[in-house]
């Protein structure tokens, strides 16, 4: 008679085990963020794409109602052929001509002044300076639309009292104006980065720069900036691409510049006529789309060419 001896089975490793757990609970706080990501980017990214394929027009000889038709890539071929579409992305390019070296040189010089020996009140005055990046875009644009609106604004009255009869709301003045409202909303967020970067950087560093006889400007030039270009160039980066997304300060100057900025002196204003004041859908969805891929090309290729944060 034989008998069978029952071996009970050999138990999971710890690190199986684990392994398992985490992978279970990392699925667990994941799982809300691709939910979310999804009902809020992918299926409005998909809908846009959709709506961008199809056309409204007028059945039979105008009389009857609209119709929807396929058009494939014709309101794509419609948003690129517009010349006011072309220009809207000449004034970004300007935008950003000039408000990235700005900001960057501006930010640049206030943090290494906040990094300085010689700075009090250093708490003080980031948080004083961060305060107007936390101000919306659009409550920005109604302080500094009434700054610059000649009759009421005590800053233009001073300037013409002083001699200085520049327009900010004239053709050749709008893009300065606009300017300074995007160096002013980003100079607080970009000093703080700054300055978090510069003090991060080794006191020891520092003390020996001083010792062989670099003075503080030496210091800040040859010591500083070399050492924080990473940050530099992320502020950069996000900066240049953020610059597509200008949409609230020329629409609400538009109100008040008497023809200086139109409703599609933007991208962004290009497609909100076209969905909401020509009742264009598709061009709206069309222009929209393009402009999210070339943000999207933009930040590939400063990544792949540039890769600023590797150059440490």
């Amino acid at each position: 008679m034989t008998t069978t001896i029952d071996r009970p089975a050999a138990p999971r490793s710890a690190s199986t085990a684990g392994r398992g757990g985490r992978a279970r609970a990392a699925s667990l706080f994941l799982t809300p963020f691709f939910v979310l990501f999804t009902a809020v980017t992918l299926i409005p990214i998909g809908y846009a794409i959709w709506l961008s394929l199809f056309t409204e027009r007028n059945s039979g000889l105008g009389f009857g109602g609209t119709e929807t038709v396929f058009t494939g890539l014709g309101n794509y071929r419609r948003a690129l052929g517009d010349p006011q579409f072309r220009s809207g992305f000449v004034h970004v390019a300007l935008y950003t001509a000039f408000l990235v070296p700005l900001m960057l040189a501006v930010s640049l010089a206030v943090a290494l002044l906040l990094d300085s020996a010689v700075a009090r009140a250093k708490r003080f005055f980031q948080l004083t300076l961060y305060l107007p990046h936390v101000v919306p875009g659009i409550l920005a644009a109604l302080v500094w639309g009434y700054l610059y609106t000649p009759g009421v604004s005590p800053v233009v009255s001073a300037m013409r009292s002083g001699g200085i009869g520049f327009d900010f709301l004239s053709p050749t003045g709008v893009l300065p104006a606009i300017v300074n409202i995007g160096i002013w909303m980003s100079l607080g967020y970009n000093v703080v980065v700054f300055y978090a970067a510069l003090q991060a950087i080794p006191r020891e560093l520092l003390e020996s720069a001083s010792l062989d006889g670099a003075g503080a400007a030496r210091v800040a030039w040859s010591v500083k900036l070399p050492l924080i270009r990473s940050s530099i160039g992320l502020i950069g980066l996000f900066a240049g691409v953020g610059t597509l997304q200008l949409f609230a300060e020329p629409m609400l100057l538009n109100k008040v510049s008497h023809g200086a900025i139109s409703n599609t002196w933007t991208p962004n204003m290009y497609v909100w006529a076209a969905a909401f004041l020509r009742n264009d859908a598709g061009l709206a969805a069309a222009g929209s789309i393009l402009l999210a891929l070339l943000a999207g090309l933009l930040s590939y290729a400063v990544t792949r060419i540039g890769k600023p944060w590797r150059n440490l």
